[in-house]
């Protein structure tokens, strides 16, 4: 798989939405690397799509990417996992079980969205009021009649309205 995450961030940097292709489980663990290999200290990262569709594939990949060696899953029931090993702290946030946007308050996200680290959020079309001004989403969707292991990567930044 050839993808550079530095065309990928100056494509999005310019307001170009990038697709992106992958028919195994390791391209999207690599893209996701890539991209963690770029990441920096504020960076706020939206994962979005359905049940199985590689969203922890892609996390453990950008973890990688930070230079995380611990196993990554995804933290759907204690809904923040930080991470503090690697070059940058990550905190992997799955709000799927959040009831209430006021219960991200509980946990402190705003410690983690506006620190020093590099935040993904998992099912974060559930907190948009209390996402920042500009994030990056990162949709990946499957279409089981491309194969099994297709799915289509769209990332692109979000100018979020709703921010205050």
């Amino acid at each position: 798989m050839d993808i550079c995450a530095e065309k990928i961030l100056k494509k999005i940097d310019s307001g170009e939405v990038v697709v992106i292709e992958t028919t195994q489980p390791e391209h999207t663990f690599e893209l996701g690397r890539l991209l963690g290999q770029s990441g920096c200290a504020g960076q706020v990262y939206t994962l979005v799509g359905d049940l199985g569709t590689g969203k922890t594939v892609f996390t453990q990949g950008f973890a990688a990417g930070l230079g995380i060696q611990e196993p990554v899953g995804s933290p759907t029931f204690t809904i923040l996992q930080v991470y503090e090993e690697g070059r940058l702290p990550f905190y992997h946030f799955d709000v799927y079980r959040i009831g209430d946007v006021s219960e991200m308050d509980e946990i402190g996200y705003e410690d983690c969205i506006y620190g020093g680290g590099v935040c993904l959020i998992e099912w974060a079309d559930l907190i948009g009021p209390i996402l920042p001004e500009q994030y990056f989403e990162v949709l990946i969707e499957k279409d089981l009649e491309r194969g099994f292991d297709y799915r289509r990567i769209i990332i692109k930044r979000i100018k979020n309205p709703a921010a205050s």
